[in-house]
């Protein structure tokens, strides 16, 4: 059993919801990240979802597309990051999703990234631009390697699409709370209420929510109704409004400790 399903396991016997958090790799820089890594997994939070920086982030908001920016002109890139993650692993056992777009991962070598990337401790990864039906050669090497292949669904997802992506998902699917790009729109409680109840008709998988959530509030009326809740823009805004600060994994910590509460109380 990986560090995912081991997680949902943990969780689902806790009667808790997982909080999935969203960091851009090298952001202000690597070694910062991987300080923050460790903040959040100290401070509670379940899965993180590392974002690997991209030229052309076309599913991402402008505050992730910014910090994308940053990054890449900090000089990271896959690479360096599967090094960082390697790095974690001395001290964390916190699930890792490597998120991001496929270029990166095509440039490097199918193969090679799986290997590369099992090797540092990656649980999963989340390809945008990378649908089912273009993942056979990517997955021949990731699956092989252990690697959860993890799946997004769309409010205009079909309940044929959610069966079809649902029989060769991984880990859990990400269930996407609006249209539209990230950190952008605020998510309808009663949408996804009517949408997890479709989706969990058609899969066992867990399910957790992401786009537009920010506040204690928002997680707190959506976790009743997902496995989890996932928050990427709000953490990358405080990163890059105290990137300055000494005590900037201290604010972002504090941040994630207040979301996670919220969701606990709320269930």
């Amino acid at each position: 059993m990986g560090r995912i399903e081991r997680k949902f396991r943990d969780l689902k016997e806790r009667k808790e919801k997982a909080l999935v958090a969203y960091l851009t790799a090298g952001d202000p820089n690597l070694e910062k990240t991987k300080e923050i890594i460790l903040g959040l997994d100290a401070a509670g939070v379940d899965i993180l979802e590392i974002g690997v920086p991209f030229s052309d982030p076309t599913a991402d908001g402008p505050i992730i597309q910014a910090a994308s920016r940053r990054a890449l002109e900090n000089g990271a890139n896959l690479s360096g990051i599967l090094d960082m993650i390697e790095s974690v692993r001395e001290s964390s056992d916190i699930p890792i999703v490597l998120f991001g777009y496929y270029n990166p991962i095509l440039n490097n070598g199918n193969e090679r990234f799986a290997k590369r990337a099992n090797a540092s401790g990656v649980d999963g990864i989340l390809v945008v631009d990378l649908p089912p039906e273009e993942s056979a050669e990517l997955r021949k090497h990731t699956d092989r390697s252990g690697i959860d292949f993890i799946s997004l669904i769309a409010p205009t997802s079909t309940d044929d699409r959610i069966r079809k992506i649902s029989q060769n998902a991984r880990g859990f699917l990400y269930y996407i709370s609006i249209t539209g790009i990230t950190g952008t729109a605020k998510p309808q409680v009663s949408d996804i209420k009517r949408e997890m109840k479709r989706i969990r008709s058609i899969t066992t998988l867990p399910v957790v929510v992401g786009f537009g959530i920010s506040t204690r509030k928002q997680a707190g009326e959506i976790a009743p109704y997902a496995d989890g809740i996932v928050i990427g823009s709000a953490f990358v805004r405080l990163i890059d409004e105290n990137s300055d600060k000494n005590n900037m994994v201290n604010i972002i910590s504090d941040y994630a400790k207040s979301i996670k509460e919220a969701i606990r109380q709320n269930i």
